[in-house]
C-alpha cells in the first residue's frame, strides 16, 4: 500500500513491535514518512522489523515493565531519532484461565505488561513532550476486552480496562499542552497471540481451535478475521493530524464485533 505522507518527518517509538500488531504499526508509520524506533523485549525480533523498514527503522530492546529501561530507551530513541513526536504503546501479553483457577502469577504478569507497561511508556513520553514543548501524540493498544469482559479473560480484561481509564485520565491532564492520548481497541486479530488463544479457549470450552476461529468470524459483522494491518491503519489515523481534535478516545477496531 502506498503511503500518503501522513506522518512525514515525525519521530515515533513503537513498543511490542517485534511481531503482530506492533510490527504492522511500525511498518505503517514508516510508510507514512515517520522514522521509527522499533522496540521489543526480544531484540532480535525488533532488529528484524527495523531491517524490514530500512533506513527509517532503529531497533531497541525494551521490557516495558522495567521503569529504568523504559526511561533509558525513550532517551536513546530521542537521541537516535533527533526527537520524539509519536508513541504507540502496544506491548501486551495474554493468558486464559477460569477465575477459580487463575494464579497470582498470571494476574500479575498481565497487569505488569498490559497496564504498568502502558503507564511507564506514557509517563516517559509525556515527560519528554513537556520538557521540549512537543505537541506529541500517544496511541495505546487496548482491546475489545477493554470494553466488555469475556469468560477466561478476567485478568486480561481488567488490565485492558485499566488502559482505557489511564488513557482518558492522561488525556485530560495533558490536553492543555496540545498533547493527545487515545487508545485503539482491536477485536479478533490474526497474530501469534491469537493462535495461542485459540488453543487455550478451545481446551477450556471443549472445542477445537478451528471451531473457536469460526465462531470469531461468525460474530464479526464484516465477515472475516481482523489482520494486524487493519489495526495499524487506525493507529496511523490517530497518530496523524487527521484526528487532531480527538483525545481520550478508545476507538473500536473490531469489524463490528462491538458497537458503542
Amino acid at each position: 500500500m502506498a503511503g500518503h505522507n501522513l506522518l512525514r518527518d515525525r519521530r515515533a517509538l513503537v513498543t511490542g513491535a517485534g511481531s503482530g500488531i506492533g510490527q504492522a504499526i511500525a511498518h505503517a508509520f514508516a510508510r507514512e514518512g515517520a522514522s521509527v524506533a522499533v522496540s521489543d523485549v526480544d531484540l532480535d525480533r525488533a532488529q528484524a522489523v527495523a531491517d524490514e523498514i530500512g533506513s527509517a527503522g532503529y531497533a531497541f530492546r525494551l521490557d516495558v515493565t522495567d521503569a529504568a529501561e523504559t526511561k533509558a530507551v525513550v532517551t536513546a530513541a530521542v537521541e537516535r531519532l533527533g526527537g520524539l513526536d509519536l508513541v504507540a504503546a502496544n506491548a501486551g501479553i495474554s493468558t486464559m484461565n477460569a477465575v477459580v483457577d487463575l494464579t497470582e502469577e498470571e494476574w500479575d504478569a498481565n497487569m505488569a505488561v498490559n497496564a504498568k507497561g502502558v503507564f511507564l511508556t506514557n509517563r516517559e513520553a509525556v515527560r519528554h513532550f513537556l520538557a521540549t514543548g512537543t505537541k506529541g501524540v500517544i496511541v495505546n493498544t487496548a482491546s475489545l476486552a477493554a470494553k466488555i469482559g469475556a469468560p477466561f479473560l478476567a485478568h486480561y480484561a481488567a488490565s485492558k480496562f485499566a488502559v482505557v481509564g489511564f488513557t482518558q485520565s492522561l488525556a485530560k491532564e495533558v490536553g492543555e499542552h496540545g498533547i493527545r492520548v487515545n487508545a485503539v481497541c482491536p477485536g479478533y486479530v490474526r497474530t501469534s497471540m491469537q493462535e495461542r488463544e485459540l488453543a487455550w479457549e478451545g481446551k477450556l470450552r471443549g472445542m477445537t481451535p478451528e471451531a473457536v476461529f469460526d465462531e470469531y468470524i461468525a460474530t464479526t459483522p464484516l465477515g472475516r478475521i481482523e489482520e494486524p494491518e487493519d489495526v495499524a491503519e487506525i493507529v496511523v489515523f490517530l497518530a496523524s493530524d487527521l484526528s487532531g481534535f480527538l483525545t481520550g478516545e478508545a476507538i473500536n477496531a473490531s469489524g463490528g464485533v462491538l458497537m458503542d
